[in-house]
């Protein structure tokens, strides 16, 4: 082999190795919230982990970076009238290039009118959503449109009070997400050009909501299952079938905003105003069946999200991080940590960046709340939209380091275990 040809190889495995813990969507490689990365700190000193960097030019949203080797990819709005995406180099936060993609969203209650999709790397593109209903493709290169659609104006759609806010699902060659409304309450696009693949019409409609599809497997068919405003729903993968609705999680909530949890053919959900509940999915021959096997109050329901490890269900709610049994919803037990939040998970430990601000790492345990550190970030930004706005951006661990997002400001923190 020429030595050009063997440093190529060397880099190239090296650069594989380096970016093998990617995070390239809402939730991490497989929409549950768990990071593959390892090798990391597995406690922080007292004033936290080494910062970085720090950049405060990102401009405001709630959208969670999705990370995918030297780059970093965000959405943002700069006002009412110019909601964009935005590529930032991992190694400095510098602004490599920005596409705006339209306009934010109306807000029909409290004014929280900001970015909130979080895009999806897939190969070469990414696909975002913006708050107003512009669902775009984007060459990773310089951010050039490959196609758009508008989920209002194409489809019919009907967002929920605070605006479209969910993260499109990339499944094969399928694009999936959720207009809302009476015609295409969810739709299935082919990623490479936008064209329908198929239009689902929920019975008696739904407004989109605040969580993103999942994939859910049941006796060899696949659903693509999403909470919606007024309740959980099941639908054929393959044909756009309607098969089921499940509504007590979301009724009496004004915003149901958790993504889904799923095992096997169990699903849990959730919204902070009422409580957490687990269906049993039955399918056979094209049809499905969705049975309630509990649900209670006390569990996690908090807008920063649940995550499932070894039969046992994480989450906050208003007093505290909680542990149960994903099975039957009992409580192991409940520690008021940094308040509610929300959270990932690598390595065996919870990364859970609190709606104070506040950031903690928590070992995963059934037997009881282990924290392996705690600090604040420094410098906080302002909020400015409406006095009961929090940090909600999730935190995301990717290649080795920490980011965390509020508002405009984004921080960079290394958590990886020195040599």
């Amino acid at each position: 082999m020429k030595l050009g040809s063997w440093v190529f190889a060397v880099l190239s495995l090296s650069s594989a190795s380096l970016f093998a813990a990617d995070w390239p969507q809402w939730r991490g490689p497989d929409r549950n919230g768990i990071s593959k990365e390892t090798g990391l700190l597995a406690e922080w000193p007292k004033e936290g982990p080494k910062l970085l960097w720090r950049v405060d030019d990102i401009d405001y949203g709630y959208s969670t970076p999705s990370v995918v080797g030297d780059r970093l990819y965000l959405m943002s709005n700069k006002g009412d009238d110019d909601e964009f995406v935005r590529a930032l180099s991992v190694k400095d936060g510098k602004i490599v290039w920005s596409k705006r993609v339209g306009k934010v969203g109306p807000n029909q209650r409290m004014n929280y009118a900001a970015a909130r999709s979080t895009p999806t790397v897939d190969g070469n593109v990414l696909y975002a959503l913006g708050s107003d209903g512009d669902l775009v493709c984007l060459e990773l290169a310089g951010g050039s449109i490959k196609w758009q659609k508008n989920l209002r104006k194409d489809f019919g759609g009907e967002p929920g009070a605070w605006a479209y806010s969910e993260s499109p699902l990339i499944d094969g060659d399928a694009l999936v997400c959720t207009p809302g409304g009476q015609d295409a309450s969810m739709i299935c696009l082919n990623k490479k050009n936008g064209e329908v693949i198929w239009k689902c019409q929920v019975p008696d409609g739904d407004a989109a909501a605040y969580a993103s599809p999942i994939i859910v497997q049941v006796n060899g068919q696949k659903e693509y299952v999403q909470f919606m405003t007024k309740g959980l729903v099941g639908v054929d993968a393959k044909t756009g079938k309607f098969l089921w609705r499940y509504t007590k999680t979301a009724t009496g909530s004004p915003a149901v905003i958790p993504t889904p949890v799923a095992h096997e053919n169990l699903v849990y959900s959730s919204a902070a105003f009422t409580g957490g509940g687990l269906i049993k999915i039955k399918a056979e021959n094209g049809a499905a069946t969705a049975e309630q096997v509990y649900y209670e109050r006390g569990l996690p329901v908090a807008i920063g999200g649940s995550i499932l490890i070894d039969g046992n269900l994480y989450g906050t709610n208003q007093n505290g991080l909680v542990c149960a049994e994903f099975a039957t919803g009992k409580v192991k037990w409940q520690d008021k940590s940094i308040g509610t939040g929300s959270l990932c998970c690598a390595e065996n430990r919870f990364y859970i960046h609190g709606e104070n601000g506040q950031v903690a790492l928590v070992e995963v345990s059934p037997e009881g709340y282990h924290e392996k550190g705690r600090f604040t970030p420094p410098d906080p930004p302002k909020h400015i939209r409406g006095g009961m706005e929090r940090s909600w951006v999730y935190p995301v661990v990717a290649n080795g380091r920490l980011y965390i997002r509020d508002a405009g400001t984004l921080w960079c923190y290394d958590v990886k275990k020195g040599e």
